[in-house]
Order: structure tokens, then C-alpha cells, then sequence
């Protein structure tokens, strides 16, 4: 079956018969309410499909031999995908996806039409046919199951990805084979099951592969930390299945209260998790400071081997108003040479192990060294090591600075 223009109508006139607002919705029964998100999704993936051929079209008027004749290069995009970013406002992932499944798409109907025009033809033979018709794609069955609605585009990237390319092990044959049977179960699984099924598909196919492509996964691995303009830092990473399983277990376990996780009998880990719920923190936020408290623990606890012997450390210079009790002030951090307030008592409290210590406001010198949880320069004088009254203190109750002499600098060390 072909879906045409009446299929999208009717499909998107059924949601609208739901109702135009969360209160429609809120009064509608159960079972019209997943009746209703059935409808919703087979709506979307008439949309998608749609989103797939426009993708598909884009990138052919934007090959790379038309140069800056090309449609994306016309708008000023170095790319179909980054032209289809923009205009959708969606990730870089999804407008991968999207070219990706409408070329593929694409490739097949054209395949599909030259072996109808050699069926039709008064003139074609049954070689010149079935030559035509080894040239259909093994992916051809996809492309007609998005085509009419039975698959999504996200299914259908999991199972070309998953499934992968034609090798020396794997041929177009086996491919279709198990394409046939991937396709009977894909209905009635989700887009990360199709995958995995996929993926375990391929796997039997080419055993002797997994190695080679486990090895390429780990290769892959990576992980970025930059720094932004603004002084906020970036991370960016990708990681092998294995380890990105755990990473996701640690995530996992550290916000499982805030997504329905287990309910806890032991009264400590109960109160743990309520207070987990009752956080006034974002999710993300919390799986943010997470990653920062558990490299603070790395770093206490390592004897040398990851951090090479140095403690992690962000050096920040501060006032001696600044770190008097009640007083305004502002620290600036030696690392980007931005000035910052002064910590709350409660941020304090979290730089466990931190030192801070004072410099004369009359001083407003940044020079970058380095960081150091007992150094002291004098203006005049190379750092050496601060007496310990000179230093100031992270305790229980917040940070206490001890009196010094005049004309001392104190650098400060933020660290795990």
C-alpha cells in the first residue's frame, strides 16, 4: 500500500478530533486516550515520512559537484543536514537521520521504477530485467514500510544502522533475509529494541566480525571538556557499550528517585530518596553536580595513577574584604580571569578540601602559577610555602580567614 494525500488528511483530522487543549484531553476516556496515541503516532509518521522525502530532495540539489550552485551553499550552509537543522530547528542527529533514510528511500523507488519501466517495456528480455532487479537496494523493504506508515524513520535508521553494509561476509542476500524477518517483529517493538535486534541480527550473521567492530566501538570513544567564551565548560563525549552502560547505571542510580526508580525499605536510603525528590534541583543539575562530586572523590582518593600525583586544583584570588564575615566582595579566578561573587557559605561547605586565602585590596594582580592549596607570594618576593596562620580554612561552619601581614598575596586552590 502507498499512503497518498487522503491518507494524511484523514490521519490528521482524527487528532484534531481529540481536542485543541490539555483540557480536552484530560477529559477524555482511557481507552480513547490510547486510541488517541495510536492516531497521534501514526499521524506522525505520515509527517516524517514526508520530513524523509524533503531531506532526500534537499540533499540531491545540494550534491557537492554542484558546488555553490548547490541549495545549501545558495543559503549559506556548508551542508544539506546543517541547511535542514536550521530550517527545523531539530538536532544534528535527527537531520543526519532524516537525509540518511530519504536518500535511502529515494535510492530504492528509483531502483523500483527502472525495474517497472524494463517489466513494461515491449522491447526488455528477462535478462535485461532481472539485471535491473538486482540492482534494487536490500534496504528497498524499509523504504516501502516507511513509505505506508507501517515504520517510523527513527525504526528505520535503527535497522539500517544496525544491520550495516554489504561485506565480503555479509551479502546483499543475507541482508534481505534477515531484513524479512527484522520487519515482522520491528511492528511491534520499540525504536532501541529494533536496534538491538538488529544489531543481534548482524551479529549471527557475521561472527567473525564482532570483534572487529566491538574494537571499532571502543576506538570510537572520546571525550571533549572545553571551555566556552563565557567562561561556563563544555563536555562532549562517546563511549564504547560497555562503558557507556555504566556511566548510564551511575546516572541511573544517582536520579532513579526523580524517574519512578525502586521504593526503598531501609529507612536511611528512603530518606535519601526523598530528599532526591524534594530537591529543588533539576534532574540535569543534579547529574551535573554528581559528575563534579565524583571527580572530587577521584581526586581524594587516587594514589597517583590517573592524576599523576597532582590534586585537581582551580586557583581563584581573593580579596581580604572579601572573605571577612558579611562583607561583598569578589574572587577572580586565575584560570579565565573572570571575577565572580564571593561563594555562598553553602558552596563553600561543597568545596570540600578547598583553601581559600586573602589578598590586600589595594592588590589587583591575576598573574596566572601555579595552583597550590599553601602558596603565599609577596609582592616583591617568588611564592613560597604560607605558614599555616597565614592560610585560610575550609571547616564544618564555612571558610575562616586568619589574620596576615600587609602586603601579602594569598592564591587560592579550589580543588576535589
Amino acid at each position: 500500500m502507498t499512503t497518498t494525500a487522503d491518507d494524511l488528511r484523514a490521519a490528521t483530522d482524527a487528532d484534531a478530533r481529540l481536542g485543541s487543549s490539555c483540557a480536552d484531553y484530560e477529559h477524555l476516556a482511557d481507552a480513547a486516550v490510547l486510541a488517541g496515541q495510536k492516531q497521534i503516532a501514526a499521524a506522525r509518521r505520515l509527517f516524517d515520512t514526508r520530513s524523509a522525502w524533503m531531506a532526500a530532495t534537499i540533499a540531491r540539489r545540494s550534491r557537492p559537484e554542484l558546488g555553490h550552485s548547490g541549495l545549501a551553499a545558495q543559503q549559506g550552509f556548508l551542508s544539506p543536514e546543517a541547511l535542514i537543522q536550521k530550517v527545523t530547528g531539530s538536532t544534528k542527529t535527527d537531520a543526519f537521520k532524516l537525509v540518511a533514510v530519504g536518500t535511502m528511500m529515494a535510492d530504492a523507488e528509483a531502483a523500483q521504477a527502472r525495474v517497472e519501466a524494463a517489466v513494461e517495456s515491449p522491447d526488455a528480455d528477462a535478462a535485461e530485467v532481472a539485471e535491473f532487479v538486482a540492482k534494487v537496494p536490500w534496504q528497498a523493504p524499509i523504504a516501502r514500510a516507511v513509505t505506508s506508515g507501517a515504520l517510523s524513520v527513527d525504526a528505520a535508521e535503527s535497522i539500517r544502522f544496525g544491520l550495516g553494509q554489504i561485506d565480503a561476509a555479509v551479502t546483499a542476500d543475507k541482508l534481505t533475509e534477515a531484513l524479512t524477518l527484522l520487519l515482522v517483529e520491528a511492528s511491534t517493538l520499540n525504536t532501541d529494541q529494533v536496534f538491538r535486534l538488529a544489531r543481534r541480527m548482524r551479529d549471527r550473521l557475521d561472527e567473525a566480525g564482532i570483534a572487529a567492530r566491538e574494537k571499532q566501538a571502543h576506538d570510537d570513544r572520546f571525550l571533549k571538556v572545553y571551555r566556552l567564551g563565557n567562561g561556563k565548560v563544555r563536555l562532549d563525549g562517546l563511549f564504547a557499550t560497555e562503558d557507556g552502560e555504566f556511566v548510564l547505571s551511575v546516572f541511573d542510580s544517582i536520579t532513579s528517585p526523580r524517574r519512578g526508580g525502586v521504593r526503598f525499605v531501609d529507612k536511611a536510603k528512603a530518606a535519601w530518596a526523598t530528599r532526591m525528590q524534594d530537591d529543588p534541583r533539576t534532574t540535569d543539575q543534579i547529574a551535573a553536580d554528581a559528575l563534579v562530586q565524583l571527580l572530587k572523590i577521584a581526586g581524594e582518593a587516587d594514589q597517583g595513577r590517573v592524576f599523576g600525583g597532582h590534586r585537581p586544583s582551580v586557583r581563584v584570588i581573593v580579596t581580604e574584604k572579601a572573605v571577612k564575615p558579611r562583607q561583598p566582595g569578589a574572587l577572580k579566578s586565575a584560570a579565565t580571569g573572570r571575577s565572580k561573587a564571593t561563594p555562598s557559605r553553602s558552596r563553600r561547605k561543597r568545596s570540600t578540601g578547598s583553601t581559600a586565602t586573602p589578598e590586600p585590596e589595594a592588590s589587583s594582580s591575576t598573574t596566572p602559577g601555579r595552583s597550590s592549596t599553601s602558596a603565599v607570594t609577596n609582592d616583591s618576593s617568588p611564592r613560597h610555602s604560607a605558614p599555616p596562620w597565614e592560610c585560610a580554612t575550609a571547616d564544618a561552619g564555612g571558610w575562616t580567614a586568619t589574620d596576615h601581614p600587609p602586603g601579602l598575596k594569598h592564591t587560592t586552590s579550589l580543588s576535589g
